[in-house]
């Protein structure tokens, strides 16, 4: 008798960086991390780069941030020690980290197949992510279809529904290749 091999799973990761890291600047440390990230499974597909303005603290350097589909047979725990291995391996500490502040990586679990779930450890899907501009609209560019489990909306409904006004309203959401100054991207 044959094993079937495991069901992979559908992971969205959003992935940030505004410090150099040993792998050199914010987008050579993003795209180091998308190449580690395939030994956790088959990236489906990645966004573009994107370059943000920070939130919350905003005396700190513009961040890099992106999102990919990763299919994986990891589960969501095992996912997630992974993703935190790889901030590690590029010079991130979150037990140090300043709450909002610069980064040399941020990998987010951000949604898992369906899955909903509450762990001392892991909150699925991402408490923030139905707030942040910055992982949305890369996230829209891959899997505007996605559907948040909890609010029962599309990814790129979620974007739509974002305020004008806020924090969301000062985050420019620029493609990497195009870093002229432009005015915050609005949607809605």
């Amino acid at each position: 008798m044959t094993s079937q091999p495991p069901i992979p799973h559908l992971a969205a990761v959003g992935l940030g960086a505004n410090l150099p890291s040993p792998a050199g600047s914010p987008r050579q440390t993003l795209l180091a991390a998308i190449a580690d990230l395939s030994a956790a499974g088959t990236a489906v597909s990645q966004s573009p780069f994107y370059r943000t303005e920070p939130v919350g603290l905003a005396n700190q350097p513009p961040f890099v941030n992106a999102a990919l589909l990763l299919q994986t047979a990891l589960g969501p725990e095992p996912l997630l020690r992974f993703l935190l291995d790889i901030e590690q391996r590029y010079g991130r500490t979150r037990a140090h980290d300043i709450p909002k502040g610069p980064r040399t990586l941020d990998l987010d679990l951000l949604l898992f197949d369906d899955l909903v779930l509450s762990t001392p450890d892991l909150v699925l899907p991402h408490p923030a992510l139905a707030h942040r501009r910055f992982v949305l609209e890369p996230l829209s560019q891959i899997a505007p279809h996605l559907r948040h489990p909890v609010l029962g909306k599309t990814i790129a409904e979620l974007l739509t529904d974002l305020p004008d006004e806020g924090p969301n309203s000062r985050i420019s959401v620029v493609p990497l290749d195009n870093l002229q100054p432009q005015p915050p991207v609005r949607h809605g």
